[in-house]
Protein backbone atom coordinates (compact mmCIF):
# COMPACT_ATOMS: atom_id res chain seq x y z
CA UNK A 1 0.00 0.00 0.00
CA UNK A 2 2.78 2.57 1.41
CA UNK A 3 4.36 1.22 -1.95
CA UNK A 4 1.80 1.90 -4.18
CA UNK A 5 0.60 5.78 -2.49
CA UNK A 6 4.61 6.40 -3.13
CA UNK A 7 4.41 5.80 -6.97
CA UNK A 8 1.03 7.44 -7.08
CA UNK A 9 2.32 10.32 -5.42
CA UNK A 10 5.66 10.73 -7.88
CA UNK A 11 3.32 10.41 -11.00
CA UNK A 12 0.78 13.29 -9.72
CA UNK A 13 4.06 15.20 -9.15
CA UNK A 14 5.70 14.78 -12.56
CA UNK A 15 2.43 15.28 -14.21
CA UNK A 16 2.42 18.68 -12.41
CA UNK A 17 6.17 19.31 -13.02
CA UNK A 18 5.00 18.54 -17.02
CA UNK A 19 1.37 20.76 -16.46
CA UNK A 20 4.09 23.80 -15.49
CA UNK A 21 6.28 23.62 -18.30
CA UNK A 22 3.49 23.36 -20.64
CA UNK A 23 1.73 26.26 -19.36
CA UNK A 24 5.01 28.48 -19.38
CA UNK A 25 5.78 26.96 -22.89
CA UNK A 26 1.63 28.16 -23.88
CA UNK A 27 2.50 31.65 -22.48
CA UNK A 28 6.18 31.94 -24.18
CA UNK A 29 4.32 31.00 -27.19
CA UNK A 30 1.08 33.81 -27.18
CA UNK A 31 3.41 36.23 -25.63
CA UNK A 32 2.69 39.15 -25.95
CA UNK A 33 -1.05 39.29 -26.01
CA UNK A 34 -1.90 42.53 -24.66
CA UNK A 35 -0.37 45.81 -23.55
CA UNK A 36 3.11 46.02 -22.43
CA UNK A 37 4.25 48.77 -19.86
CA UNK A 38 7.54 50.34 -19.27
CA UNK A 39 7.96 51.72 -15.43
CA UNK A 40 10.16 54.56 -15.77
CA UNK A 41 12.21 55.52 -13.08
CA UNK A 42 13.15 59.09 -13.83
CA UNK A 43 11.06 62.05 -15.13
CA UNK A 44 10.46 62.40 -18.90
CA UNK A 45 13.01 64.10 -20.88
CA UNK A 46 16.56 62.73 -19.75
CA UNK A 47 18.18 60.17 -21.23
CA UNK A 48 16.68 57.36 -19.61
CA UNK A 49 12.96 58.35 -20.52
CA UNK A 50 14.21 59.41 -24.32
CA UNK A 51 15.36 55.85 -24.69
CA UNK A 52 12.10 53.86 -23.34
CA UNK A 53 10.14 55.88 -25.88
CA UNK A 54 12.19 54.63 -28.84
CA UNK A 55 12.37 51.36 -27.75
CA UNK A 56 9.20 51.23 -26.88
CA UNK A 57 7.57 52.93 -30.22
CA UNK A 58 9.68 50.09 -31.87
CA UNK A 59 8.89 47.25 -30.04
CA UNK A 60 5.30 47.80 -31.49
CA UNK A 61 6.18 47.02 -34.59
CA UNK A 62 8.07 43.80 -33.25
CA UNK A 63 5.83 42.60 -31.23
CA UNK A 64 2.30 43.63 -32.31
CA UNK A 65 1.33 45.43 -29.45
CA UNK A 66 0.86 48.55 -27.73
CA UNK A 67 4.02 49.81 -25.08
CA UNK A 68 3.18 52.38 -22.93
CA UNK A 69 5.37 55.07 -21.28
CA UNK A 70 4.55 55.18 -17.38
CA UNK A 71 7.06 57.77 -15.45
CA UNK A 72 7.55 57.04 -11.85
CA UNK A 73 10.50 59.39 -10.28
CA UNK A 74 11.41 59.51 -6.99
CA UNK A 75 13.84 58.52 -4.34
CA UNK A 76 16.54 57.59 -6.51
CA UNK A 77 14.28 55.29 -9.06
CA UNK A 78 13.30 53.13 -5.94
CA UNK A 79 10.34 54.27 -6.43
CA UNK A 80 9.47 52.45 -9.81
CA UNK A 81 11.61 49.51 -8.86
CA UNK A 82 9.61 48.74 -5.73
CA UNK A 83 6.63 48.63 -7.99
CA UNK A 84 7.80 46.64 -10.57
CA UNK A 85 9.15 44.41 -7.65
CA UNK A 86 5.89 43.69 -6.54
CA UNK A 87 4.30 43.54 -10.08
CA UNK A 88 2.56 40.16 -11.49
CA UNK A 89 5.71 38.50 -13.02
CA UNK A 90 3.47 37.88 -16.73
CA UNK A 91 5.48 39.80 -18.91
CA UNK A 92 3.72 43.30 -19.06
CA UNK A 93 5.19 45.59 -16.48
CA UNK A 94 8.86 45.75 -16.78
CA UNK A 95 10.82 48.53 -15.12
CA UNK A 96 13.65 51.11 -17.20
CA UNK A 97 16.08 52.57 -15.46
CA UNK A 98 19.61 53.27 -14.96
CA UNK A 99 22.45 52.77 -12.97
CA UNK A 100 20.45 53.76 -10.23
CA UNK A 101 19.31 50.07 -9.35
CA UNK A 102 22.67 48.75 -8.84
CA UNK A 103 23.87 51.46 -6.51
CA UNK A 104 21.12 51.58 -4.40
CA UNK A 105 21.00 48.68 -3.83
CA UNK A 106 24.19 49.19 -1.16
CA UNK A 107 23.49 52.86 -0.92
CA UNK A 108 19.94 52.72 0.81
CA UNK A 109 19.28 50.56 3.66
CA UNK A 110 15.47 50.50 4.02
CA UNK A 111 14.86 49.64 0.25
CA UNK A 112 11.26 48.13 -0.28
CA UNK A 113 13.33 45.52 -2.71
CA UNK A 114 16.29 43.12 -3.00
CA UNK A 115 18.66 42.63 -6.06
CA UNK A 116 16.62 38.93 -5.94
CA UNK A 117 13.57 40.74 -6.85
CA UNK A 118 14.54 41.21 -10.54
CA UNK A 119 15.78 40.01 -13.53
CA UNK A 120 18.11 41.98 -16.41
CA UNK A 121 16.33 41.78 -19.81
CA UNK A 122 18.37 44.20 -21.51
CA UNK A 123 21.26 46.70 -20.63
CA UNK A 124 20.41 49.31 -23.60
CA UNK A 125 23.23 51.47 -23.48
CA UNK A 126 25.72 53.07 -21.52
CA UNK A 127 28.29 56.18 -21.05
CA UNK A 128 31.36 56.29 -19.22
CA UNK A 129 31.70 58.55 -16.10
CA UNK A 130 34.00 61.25 -16.88
CA UNK A 131 35.94 64.66 -14.92
CA UNK A 132 36.06 68.18 -16.43
CA UNK A 133 36.84 71.36 -15.74
CA UNK A 134 36.65 74.86 -16.78
CA UNK A 135 38.56 75.58 -19.95
CA UNK A 136 41.05 77.85 -18.45
CA UNK A 137 42.80 75.59 -16.20
CA UNK A 138 45.76 74.82 -17.50
CA UNK A 139 45.57 71.01 -16.76
CA UNK A 140 44.42 69.26 -19.59
CA UNK A 141 44.30 65.28 -18.42
CA UNK A 142 43.81 64.30 -15.00
CA UNK A 143 47.74 63.67 -14.61
CA UNK A 144 48.55 67.39 -14.53
CA UNK A 145 45.39 68.48 -12.71
CA UNK A 146 46.20 65.75 -9.40
CA UNK A 147 49.55 67.00 -9.62
CA UNK A 148 48.72 70.44 -9.67
CA UNK A 149 46.32 69.77 -6.91
CA UNK A 150 48.69 68.73 -4.82
CA UNK A 151 48.80 69.87 -1.09
CA UNK A 152 44.78 71.38 -1.80
CA UNK A 153 41.79 70.49 -0.87
CA UNK A 154 39.81 70.79 -4.05
CA UNK A 155 35.92 70.78 -4.72
CA UNK A 156 34.23 68.48 -7.32
CA UNK A 157 30.35 68.91 -7.59
CA UNK A 158 27.84 66.27 -9.43
CA UNK A 159 24.23 66.36 -9.94
CA UNK A 160 23.07 65.63 -6.36
CA UNK A 161 24.53 63.05 -3.89
CA UNK A 162 24.57 58.71 -3.98
CA UNK A 163 24.64 59.45 -8.33
CA UNK A 164 27.23 57.23 -10.00
CA UNK A 165 29.10 60.52 -10.66
CA UNK A 166 29.58 61.59 -7.59
CA UNK A 167 30.45 58.20 -6.12
CA UNK A 168 33.08 57.40 -8.84
CA UNK A 169 34.55 60.60 -8.49
CA UNK A 170 34.78 60.30 -4.55
CA UNK A 171 36.08 56.94 -4.88
CA UNK A 172 39.01 57.85 -7.60
CA UNK A 173 39.93 60.65 -4.96
CA UNK A 174 39.66 58.89 -2.13
CA UNK A 175 41.07 55.18 -2.69
CA UNK A 176 42.99 56.23 -6.11
CA UNK A 177 44.40 59.72 -6.42
CA UNK A 178 44.79 60.28 -2.67
CA UNK A 179 44.10 63.58 -2.65
CA UNK A 180 41.50 65.33 -0.19
CA UNK A 181 38.51 66.30 -1.91
CA UNK A 182 35.14 67.89 -0.98
CA UNK A 183 32.03 66.91 -2.97
CA UNK A 184 29.57 70.00 -3.75
CA UNK A 185 26.01 68.62 -4.90
CA UNK A 186 23.74 70.13 -6.84
CA UNK A 187 19.79 69.73 -8.35
CA UNK A 188 20.47 68.51 -11.62
CA UNK A 189 23.71 68.37 -14.43
CA UNK A 190 23.11 71.44 -15.90
CA UNK A 191 23.60 73.53 -13.12
CA UNK A 192 26.50 71.85 -11.83
CA UNK A 193 27.90 72.24 -15.95
CA UNK A 194 27.27 75.89 -14.79
CA UNK A 195 29.22 76.22 -11.75
CA UNK A 196 32.77 74.32 -13.70
CA UNK A 197 32.18 76.90 -16.01
CA UNK A 198 31.80 79.50 -14.04
CA UNK A 199 34.57 78.24 -11.74
CA UNK A 200 32.71 78.04 -8.38
CA UNK A 201 34.11 74.31 -8.38
CA UNK A 202 37.53 73.10 -8.97
CA UNK A 203 36.13 70.10 -10.82
CA UNK A 204 32.96 68.42 -12.77
CA UNK A 205 32.00 64.65 -11.78
CA UNK A 206 29.52 63.52 -14.50
CA UNK A 207 28.09 60.87 -17.48
CA UNK A 208 29.70 61.63 -20.42
CA UNK A 209 26.66 61.57 -22.64
CA UNK A 210 24.15 63.89 -22.86
CA UNK A 211 25.01 67.82 -21.60
CA UNK A 212 28.39 67.24 -20.83
CA UNK A 213 29.91 65.50 -24.05
CA UNK A 214 27.97 68.35 -26.38
CA UNK A 215 30.08 71.08 -23.61
CA UNK A 216 33.09 69.47 -24.20
CA UNK A 217 33.05 69.65 -28.40
CA UNK A 218 31.59 72.93 -28.11
CA UNK A 219 34.68 74.07 -25.89
CA UNK A 220 32.54 75.37 -23.22
CA UNK A 221 34.65 72.83 -20.49
CA UNK A 222 37.22 70.81 -21.16
CA UNK A 223 37.22 66.84 -20.30
CA UNK A 224 40.23 65.62 -18.12
CA UNK A 225 39.10 61.92 -18.42
CA UNK A 226 36.79 59.44 -18.97
CA UNK A 227 36.61 56.16 -16.82
CA UNK A 228 36.95 53.91 -19.95
CA UNK A 229 38.82 51.45 -21.53
CA UNK A 230 38.82 53.23 -24.50
CA UNK A 231 38.23 56.69 -25.90
CA UNK A 232 35.01 58.12 -27.16
CA UNK A 233 34.47 58.55 -30.19
CA UNK A 234 31.93 61.48 -29.68
CA UNK A 235 35.11 63.64 -27.56
CA UNK A 236 37.96 61.84 -29.21
CA UNK A 237 40.51 64.25 -27.48
CA UNK A 238 39.51 63.41 -24.23
CA UNK A 239 42.25 60.71 -22.45
CA UNK A 240 40.84 57.93 -20.27
CA UNK A 241 42.40 57.63 -16.11
CA UNK A 242 44.41 54.87 -18.06
CA UNK A 243 45.99 57.35 -19.96
CA UNK A 244 46.79 59.68 -17.19
CA UNK A 245 48.32 56.70 -14.87
CA UNK A 246 45.23 56.01 -13.53
CA UNK A 247 44.37 51.94 -15.20
CA UNK A 248 42.30 49.56 -13.99
CA UNK A 249 39.20 51.72 -13.00
CA UNK A 250 35.84 51.69 -15.04
CA UNK A 251 32.88 53.47 -14.42
CA UNK A 252 29.50 54.12 -16.77
CA UNK A 253 26.22 54.91 -16.44
CA UNK A 254 23.51 52.68 -18.24
CA UNK A 255 20.49 52.24 -19.02
CA UNK A 256 18.47 48.61 -18.58
CA UNK A 257 14.96 47.03 -19.09
CA UNK A 258 14.22 44.88 -15.51
CA UNK A 259 11.78 42.09 -14.97
CA UNK A 260 9.98 40.96 -11.24
CA UNK A 261 12.18 38.15 -10.68
CA UNK A 262 9.77 35.47 -11.31
CA UNK A 263 8.96 36.32 -14.93
CA UNK A 264 8.94 32.95 -17.29
CA UNK A 265 12.55 33.23 -18.80
CA UNK A 266 11.29 31.90 -22.17
CA UNK A 267 9.42 35.52 -22.16
CA UNK A 268 12.50 37.53 -21.34
CA UNK A 269 14.27 35.68 -24.10
CA UNK A 270 11.52 36.63 -26.73
CA UNK A 271 11.29 40.56 -25.36
CA UNK A 272 15.31 40.46 -25.47
CA UNK A 273 15.65 39.99 -29.05
CA UNK A 274 13.01 42.43 -30.00
CA UNK A 275 14.46 44.67 -28.09
CA UNK A 276 17.98 43.66 -29.71
CA UNK A 277 16.37 44.40 -33.06
CA UNK A 278 15.45 47.69 -32.64
CA UNK A 279 18.90 48.60 -31.06
CA UNK A 280 19.96 47.45 -33.75
CA UNK A 281 18.81 50.24 -36.06
CA UNK A 282 21.10 52.49 -37.24
CA UNK A 283 18.84 55.29 -36.95
CA UNK A 284 18.89 54.80 -32.72
CA UNK A 285 22.65 53.95 -33.23
CA UNK A 286 22.87 57.40 -34.83
CA UNK A 287 21.48 58.93 -32.09
CA UNK A 288 22.89 57.13 -29.28
CA UNK A 289 26.64 57.62 -30.40
CA UNK A 290 26.16 61.49 -30.95
CA UNK A 291 24.94 62.14 -27.69
CA UNK A 292 28.03 60.40 -25.92
CA UNK A 293 26.04 56.73 -25.29
CA UNK A 294 27.10 53.49 -26.68
CA UNK A 295 24.49 50.41 -27.61
CA UNK A 296 24.81 47.13 -26.06
CA UNK A 297 23.58 44.06 -27.77
CA UNK A 298 23.16 40.97 -25.36
CA UNK A 299 21.50 38.14 -24.17
CA UNK A 300 19.29 38.00 -21.16
CA UNK A 301 21.65 36.16 -19.60
CA UNK A 302 24.70 38.08 -20.09
CA UNK A 303 22.39 41.18 -19.07
CA UNK A 304 21.81 39.69 -16.07
CA UNK A 305 25.51 38.73 -15.72
CA UNK A 306 26.47 42.23 -16.25
CA UNK A 307 23.76 43.54 -13.60
CA UNK A 308 25.29 40.87 -10.78
CA UNK A 309 28.69 42.51 -11.85
CA UNK A 310 27.57 46.11 -11.38
CA UNK A 311 25.93 45.45 -8.52
CA UNK A 312 29.07 44.29 -6.71
CA UNK A 313 31.24 46.95 -8.48
CA UNK A 314 29.05 49.93 -7.01
CA UNK A 315 28.71 48.71 -3.85
CA UNK A 316 32.55 48.58 -3.57
CA UNK A 317 32.60 51.90 -4.04
CA UNK A 318 29.61 52.65 -2.10
CA UNK A 319 30.94 50.68 1.02
CA UNK A 320 34.74 52.12 0.40
CA UNK A 321 33.53 56.08 0.36
CA UNK A 322 31.07 55.58 3.56
CA UNK A 323 28.00 56.68 1.69
CA UNK A 324 24.82 55.49 3.59
CA UNK A 325 21.07 56.78 2.82
CA UNK A 326 18.64 55.71 5.48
Amino acid sequence: MLLGRTIGNKLIFSALLLLGISTAQVRADTYPNRRISFIVAFAPGGVADTLARQVAHGLESKLGQSVVVENRPGAGGNLAAGLVARANPDGYAFLLTTTALAINLTLHKSNPFSGEDFKAVAILASSPEALAVDPSSPSNNLAEFIKASQGKSITFGSAGVGTGSHIQAEYFFKEIAKIPATHVPFQGGAPAINAAMGNQIDLLATTLGGLAASQIQSGKLKGLGIAAEKRAAVVPNVPTYAESGFPGFYAASWVGIFAPAKTDAEILKKLNAAVEEVMKDPETQKKLESIGFDPIYSNAAHAEQFFRSEVANWGKMVTAVGLSIP
